[in-house]
């Protein structure tokens, strides 16, 4: 649902204000993306969580305790739980191409079949707004 003029020139005076404030802040979150992990990453983190799973099975198989304590079942978990954050999780590197796509208005080849049409157009009509300024 589109907001109403009246909602966007409050939301464009919110705005303002929150750069006349705090320019650090605002550019910060528009700099801000989401990134997907990458396929390497993705395929490292099931691998270690695969390997973890082999480890918590065979701790339990052959019960090997150091002082009590199931330690190769623990190791496993620990691994599976590091493979599911690796797997999920996306780095910050690529942060100069970003900075370089960013300066110059376009977009990666790469950047553009990952974003949908509509959020590349949302974004170029907020960077347009605030270029205007």
């Amino acid at each position: 649902m589109p907001l109403s003029e009246h909602e966007q020139r409050l939301l464009d005076q919110i705005e303002r204000a929150l750069y006349a404030e705090d320019p650090k802040f605002a550019s910060t979150v528009r700099g801000g993306r989401l990134r997907r992990p990458s396929r390497r990453r993705r395929v490292q983190g099931v691998v270690l969580f695969v390997l973890g799973v082999v480890a918590l099975v065979l701790g339990l198989v052959f019960q090997w305790f150091v002082a009590g304590f199931p330690i190769v079942s623990v190791v496993g978990f620990l691994l599976m739980f590091a493979g599911a954050v690796l797997a999920i999780t996306a780095t910050g590197g690529k942060k100069g191409e970003a900075a370089a796509g960013e300066g110059d208005g376009k977009a990666s080849p790469a950047g553009d079949k990952e974003k949908s049409r509509f959020t590349s157009r949302m974004e170029e009509r907020f960077r347009k707004r605030f270029e205007q300024e």
